[in-house]
């Protein structure tokens, strides 16, 4: 998984994410929110990240989903056909997760959620993208558990 990350809360996130990419021919990231996979569900993340990669053919994207410390997330996960997760439950749930998901030919992500251009509540997302996306290093970093509407 290459790129820079930035957290998605909606298919129009996904899509302005992917445009910017496009624009500037970067790969990215396309993350979910702290703990989306319990509250948003596996299946909406994946549809939300087909639905934006079907718009967008040529740009390079990888999604995760973060699965917070909940174990049967990652397994529906795993089952949609996801392969890159975050898990933050006990390291002896990890342990069988991570075997789970070497053999399905996904990874899980541990510790601190690396730094992300979050959208929620962003006011010009095409902009700050853009702006995100074009410079060397990560400027507006940081991530939310805030939920969101998901429509």
């Amino acid at each position: 998984m290459s790129g820079k990350r930035i957290v998605i809360h909606s298919l129009a996130d996904a899509l302005a994410a992917l445009a910017a990419a496009g624009q500037l021919r970067t790969p990215v990231i396309l993350e979910s929110a702290a703990g989306a996979g319990g509250f948003a569900g596996p299946a909406w993340f994946k549809a939300v990240v087909d639905q934006a990669r079907a718009a967008f053919p040529g740009v390079e994207a990888s999604a995760m989903l973060d699965c917070a410390d909940e174990a049967g997330t990652v397994l529906a996960a795993l089952q949609q056909g996801l392969t890159t997760l975050r898990f933050t439950g006990k390291p002896t749930t990890l342990r069988r997760l991570k075997d789970i998901a070497r053999q399905a030919g996904a990874t899980i992500e541990t510790g601190r959620r690396k730094p992300a251009l979050d959208l929620l509540d962003n006011g010009d997302p095409a902009a700050a993208l853009r702006a995100y996306l074009g410079a060397t290093g990560p400027k507006n970093v940081g991530s939310t558990a805030r939920r969101r509407s998901l429509n």
